[in-house]
């Protein structure tokens, strides 16, 4: 039985292997986007000459692939460049976050709260943690990307344990797990929004609930923490092995100084303050922190300006933990700090702005809208009974993940053709978006369009310079394939029991 379990492991670890040697074998990440945004530039022009169309499902209308080589398209590629990088979502919000992250940095604060936090909870219950952690950042939207998973690394680190193994179940749990929370979070409004507007084109007054699959995601937390505990301990870790790279002092787990424990109290007090003022904006109705007019958390500058709250609390906290440890002395610490983050930016700064362009001309070119129409008229025409259908439909939604990372904007374009589609055979626009979460979330780890794959990329450059994009995708597959094969087991269970994948949420429509 070891044997045979050595041998599994083995080839496991020699697939793996090839996996990170194929992928790095790919160009740096840079010329890949950039590469490819010329790529879209030829097949729009390809798609335009052959007559790529397809007849948009919400509007009826015909759409038809733009040629972005034409005279027409070369003045948008000129006039929108600048803007096309500068207006790309996560560009702001990293840096933004960061800035207040430095504070808390160089101050010592994040150093000695991961050492409290390696000191204080049992070794073996780390990885748990972490990726609990990972998944419940999601409610906060980008709060995993930019804290956590640097953060997951340094943890590790400090308890001895290699960090782009923490690295890696922080990712899990923060893009792999996606969909699932205890909590609401920014992304279901989002999403229940899309989905009611193309539950409409069939029914005129049908309303979907933000909560609309909020049985099924909490649920989900408990089975995505699972499965990403088991990889990272039994597949991720064993072949990465022991961390060889030199450490500094501030690596090792030693007890915290008299100074650092004052500065961890008077951080507690600035937390505990924030904390406070949060809850008075929150609580009554009227919550100066709720949404104008309907008074709504959901929709609240708590949760839509998140990363303004990260700033805030990093700068706090930071400035409050140095002021307690004496580590800042004066305003241009502080600035220090600040500015520290920022210099390790640069090759971001430059991926993002081809980024930025490959994503603008694949949406201006309508290629992608036209391929999911198509691929939806191959899926109707499959006539696969209700489980067939909804898990080709998550493989489906896996697989354009790898090409289009955005939730809300795939779902923008798959949502009018799939919600009408599976209403149509009697099945509720719930059922469908829960599905679409599901296949949504298990690829992020391994696309390289998901908006925060380069930072992953940085983090794990931090420990191994050579790392490159063929080493994120080796070590994340194991991951993936888990939360596919085990969320999609789930979904299955549940529909197969009727159960209301959330509060209201009706399992069946009638048909005709």
């Amino acid at each position: 039985m070891a044997e045979t379990a050595a041998f599994s492991s083995s080839r496991v670890d020699r697939f793996l292997n090839v996996v990170e040697r194929a992928g790095n074998a790919l160009p740096h990440p840079t010329t890949l986007f950039a590469g490819m945004a010329l790529l879209v530039l030829f097949a729009s022009s390809l798609g335009a000459l052959i007559g790529l169309e397809a007849t948009h499902p919400k509007t009826g209308e015909l759409v038809k692939v733009v040629n972005l080589l034409s005279i027409e398209g070369i003045h948008r590629i000129l006039t929108s460049l600048v803007t096309n990088f500068t207006s790309f979502a996560p560009l702001g919000t990293v840096l933004v976050a960061l800035i207040g992250i430095g504070v808390a940095e160089v101050s010592g604060f994040i150093g000695a709260s991961m050492r409290l936090l390696v000191l204080s909870s049992p070794a073996r219950w780390l990885t748990p943690i972490v990726v609990f952690a990972g998944v419940m950042s999601n409610m906060a939207s980008e709060i995993g990307y930019v804290l956590l998973v640097p953060l997951a690394g340094l943890i590790f680190l400090a308890a001895g344990r290699h960090p782009l193994v923490g690295v890696a179940a922080a990712f899990a749990g923060v893009s792999g797990g996606y969909s699932a929370n205890l909590l609401l979070g920014t992304i279901d409004p989002l999403l229940a929004g899309l989905t009611q507007e193309a539950a409409r084109i069939v029914t005129p007054t049908y309303t979907v609930s933000a909560a609309a699959s909020y049985y099924f995601m909490f649920v989900s937390t408990f089975l995505v923490t699972a499965l990403g505990t088991f990889v990272t301990q039994r597949i991720v870790e064993p072949r990465v092995g022991a961390w060889k790279g030199e450490r500094t002092a501030d690596d090792e787990v030693k007890p915290l100084s008299a100074e650092e424990r004052r500065g961890l109290k008077f951080a507690a007090y600035a937390g505990l303050f924030v904390f406070v003022v949060i809850l008075l904006g929150i609580l009554p109705e009227q919550g100066f922190l709720r949404q104008i007019g309907t008074g709504s958390v959901i929709h609240s500058p708590l949760l839509t300006g998140i990363v303004a709250f990260i700033f805030i609390i990093g700068v706090g906290l930071g400035v409050a933990y140095g002021i307690g440890a004496g580590t800042i002395k004066s305003d241009e610490d502080v600035i220090r700090g600040m500015s520290q983050q920022m210099s390790t930016m640069g090759g971001y700064l430059v991926l993002v702005f081809f980024c930025a362009q490959f994503v603008a001309f694949f949406n201006w070119s309508n290629l992608g809208l036209v391929f999911a129409v198509h691929g939806a008229d191959f899926l109707r025409a499959a006539g696969l009974p209700s489980i067939p259908l909804f898990l080709s439909f998550i493989l489906l939604t896996a697989a354009v993940n790898l090409a289009m990372g955005s939730a809300s904007a795939k779902w923008a374009l798959m949502a009018p053709i799939f919600v009408p589609m599976f209403m149509l055979l009697g099945y509720p626009p719930e059922t469908t978006v829960t599905a679409y979460r599901v296949g949504d979330s298990v690829t992020n780890i391994i696309s390289p369009m998901m908006s925060y794959f380069a930072l992953i990329i940085a983090f794990i450059q931090r420990y191994e310079p050579r790392a490159g994009m063929g080493t994120v995708i080796a070590l994340m597959i194991p991951y993936s394939i888990a939360f596919l094969i085990g969320w999609s087991i789930l979904f299955v269970a549940w529909l197969a029991l009727g159960l209301p994948f959330g509060p209201g949420s009706p399992v069946s429509l009638p048909i005709g």
